[in-house]
């Protein structure tokens, strides 16, 4: 039988994962602006962001597994703030994500709460390789999800895919963005 910390430790560890269960239904709301009636949720977006932010850091020679860590955490304060969109943000305060990830994991047993702050922290603050793959791999998903959106007839998104393309730094997340506005989304079917 379990004693009372671990009850209490497994207590908060799973109410944390219902909170992050909320991801999959928060939809991202900058779509809405251009007609998408049911964009991706926060929660499937971050999959794919970490995922690139795997791929990104293996060729840029960072650590995968920890670039996809920095991916998994990156949007997990929308919980409790919504999906902003870019063209809110001038008129809202919003704490930052390092303050809403301390909220966050207040409760949690100390060994998970300091390595989802430290994810957040690293990936806010991109002083490792590992956080820039990340920040580019969320940018580059952006990227292919508005490329994706033009290709099932919805217009207005290069606005997306230019800002997206700018913001990329390392040489091999340029490269991937500029497969992506070559390659059709169906490619992967041909091989």
């Amino acid at each position: 039988m379990a004693d009372e910390t671990t009850d209490r430790d497994a207590t908060s560890v799973v109410a944390f994962a219902y909170e992050m269960g909320v991801l999959k239904r928060l939809r991202r709301a900058g779509w809405w602006h251009v007609g998408v009636r049911d964009p991706e949720s926060v929660a499937e977006h971050s999959l794919r962001m970490a995922q690139l932010a795997a791929l990104i850091a293996s060729e840029e020679g960072g650590d995968p597994a920890r670039a996809a860590y920095l991916g998994m955490w990156h949007d997990s304060q929308e919980t409790r703030i919504g999906d902003i969109p870019h063209s809110a943000r001038p008129y809202v305060e919003v704490a930052g994500n390092e303050r809403i990830t301390a909220d966050q994991t207040a409760a949690l047993p100390d060994n998970a709460a300091k390595s989802i702050r430290d994810a957040v922290l690293e990936y806010e603050t991109e002083e490792t390789i590992e956080a820039r793959c990340a920040k580019d791999a969320d940018r580059l998903e952006c990227l292919m999800q508005a490329v994706e959106y033009r290709e099932a007839g919805y217009q207005r998104v290069d606005g997306w895919i230019e800002s997206s393309r700018a913001r990329i730094k390392t040489d091999f997340g340029r490269r991937l963005a500029d497969a992506a506005l070559q390659v059709s989304p169906l490619a992967w079917r041909d091989r």
